[in-house]
């Protein structure tokens, strides 16, 4: 029997692009993305995020194919989430790829990584018809949110299956009321997307990502009992530094709860 949300482990979605952006320093085939993917998920990872930008500083739009076919052939009960802002090239790159999981997030192509949620009230109109047509495609939409409860309702009306925390925030903060203030915001938060699930649409998931560590993942976790899916690529990364991706997932998944 599948477990529900709130009873089992946040699933661990490892963003790769740190991998891709040291791959195009040099014209060089190495560090290879589809082997340290290919590691990754066996290790245990539940799945693999990527942030395609127009400028492919990153991952390259060509990556994202080989990607697509590691996880169809190779690990078919994981998981491809593709984030980025919605642009037409972008969303054709979405429907061209067919992820599992579609992440909009509210950045300019300059930005270097993402740093904010959505203005739903501003963009709530234009996010909408995009949302329909990916879910159209079968592709669940995720939209990146601060911690403001009143977002999940408005997300929820612009076509969102789920929120992802945007937690630069909370990770940001050194002292003990700073993290208390921000994890209070994060709860009601997601006391907010659990309300709608009176409606009886069912409830708004939640995921989470941005410069999570094995730190400050289980104040979060306390935060949000129900979070079903984390993305962590930066924290991750620089751990593999040290341990190798296999034991840096390792690590994060005992730290999210999961038994190796």
């Amino acid at each position: 029997m599948t477990q529900s949300v709130a009873s089992r482990p946040p699933l661990l979605s490892v963003n790769v692009n740190a991998v891709a952006y040291l791959r195009n320093r040099r014209e060089v085939p190495w560090p290879d993305l589809i082997d340290i993917s290919r590691a990754i998920l066996q290790a245990g990872a539940h799945g693999i995020t990527v942030h395609p930008r127009p400028d492919e500083r990153h991952i390259r739009f060509s990556d994202l194919p080989a990607l697509s076919r590691l996880i169809a052939e190779e690990f078919p009960q994981a998981e491809f989430n593709i984030e980025g802002y919605p642009t037409r090239q972008f969303i054709d790159l979405v429907l061209e790829n067919k992820p599992h999981q579609v992440t909009l997030v509210p950045d300019t192509p300059e930005q270097s990584t993402s740093d904010h949620g959505w203005d739903f009230a501003a963009d709530g109109g234009m996010l909408l018809p995009i949302a329909e047509e990916f879910k159209a495609a079968g592709i669940r939409v995720s939209y990146f949110v601060d911690a403001n409860p009143s977002d999940p309702a408005l997300a929820r009306q612009a076509g969102a299956d789920r929120i992802e925390f945007y937690t630069g925030p909370y990770a940001e903060q050194t002292t003990p009321g700073a993290i208390a203030q921000e994890l209070g915001k994060i709860k009601d938060t997601a006391d907010a997307a659990r309300a709608l699930a009176a409606d009886g649409k069912g409830a708004l998931m939640m995921n989470a990502g941005h410069d999570l560590t094995v730190e400050n993942l289980p104040g979060l976790r306390q935060a949000i009992p129900d979070l079903a899916e984390v993305s962590i690529g930066h924290g991750l990364t620089a751990d593999a530094l040290m341990l190798g991706f296999p034991e840096a997932v390792r690590r994060y998944l005992r730290v999210l709860g999961h038994a190796l």
